[in-house]
């Protein structure tokens, strides 16, 4: 599952769960803007093969694109789905390396049997709500998305989600969301209040996402964490998300 067809597929329909305001496709190049939003949603996906002298071309050209916006240039670096040569390029171009992450996938129903015995009760809705996104916003917020920039991107989703809150009383605890998308389910948005944590809240949205994937014919899940996020890591390690592919970003200086 690992070839490169297979990662960036995987990759792509990430990105049309997290969509920019603006795609250029350029032979197989995203460029994506996307004012507002988290960094990850306006970064390059460079998944267009390119020799050397066609690879300075279309890196200059990206950074046209971002410099025209008034931002820096970002690409999204996976060894295998992006050019040969391309991480060295935009290093000799003074890009740092930054954001190890690692993208993950796991059978539905291996998720779908990790749920808590002590499960808590979950609300699944099919539009992000208000009070949803207060709680994502709370754990979440400091990525330096801005509010109405960050629920709007919600607004563009396409293909069918679920918003899923863990409720304890009347109150959200936690929180994620799901995008089906040609068979796959993709997560994103998981998020525990820190007076929530230890009580099972996370592994109880996941099987209850999962529930809904298998509704929606969708046998495999997928997933994007930071490595460096050790206790989600561990999380989705026990509830079956193995690692298809690491990845990092580089960053125009």
């Amino acid at each position: 599952m690992s070839d490169p067809e297979a990662v960036r597929g995987l990759q792509e329909r990430a990105a049309r769960a997290l969509p920019a305001t603006q795609i250029e496709k350029v032979d197989g190049w995203w460029l994506r803007s996307a004012p507002g939003c988290a960094w990850w949603v306006r970064s390059v996906l460079p998944h267009g093969d390119a020799g050397p002298d066609e690879l300075v071309r279309r890196v200059a050209g990206a950074e046209k694109f971002y410099a025209d916006r008034g931002v820096a240039a970002r690409f999204q670096i996976s060894a295998g789905a992006c050019p040969r040569g391309l991480d060295a390029v935009l290093a000799e171009r003074g890009y740092r390396a930054e954001s190890p992450m690692s993208l993950r996938a796991a059978p539905t129903a291996r998720v779908l049997g990790g749920a808590p015995t002590n499960s808590l009760r979950i609300r699944l809705d099919d539009r992000p709500t208000g009070d949803w996104f207060d709680v994502w916003h709370a754990v979440h917020g400091h990525h330096g998305g801005d509010r109405t920039a960050e629920w709007d991107m919600l607004t563009r989703v396409d293909g069918p989600s679920a918003y899923a809150a863990a409720m304890v009383g009347g109150e959200i605890v936690a929180v994620g969301r799901a995008v089906a998308d040609t068979g796959w389910v993709g997560l994103f948005g998981m998020a525990t209040l820190p007076e929530a944590r230890g009580r099972g809240a996370a592994r109880s949205l996941l099987a209850a996402l999962a529930k809904w994937a298998g509704g929606h014919r969708a046998d495999r899940m997928y997933l994007q964490v930071e490595r460096g996020n050790v206790p989600a890591v561990r999380l989705y390690e026990r509830t079956g998300f193995s690692e298809v592919r690491g990845y990092h970003y580089r960053t125009a200086g």
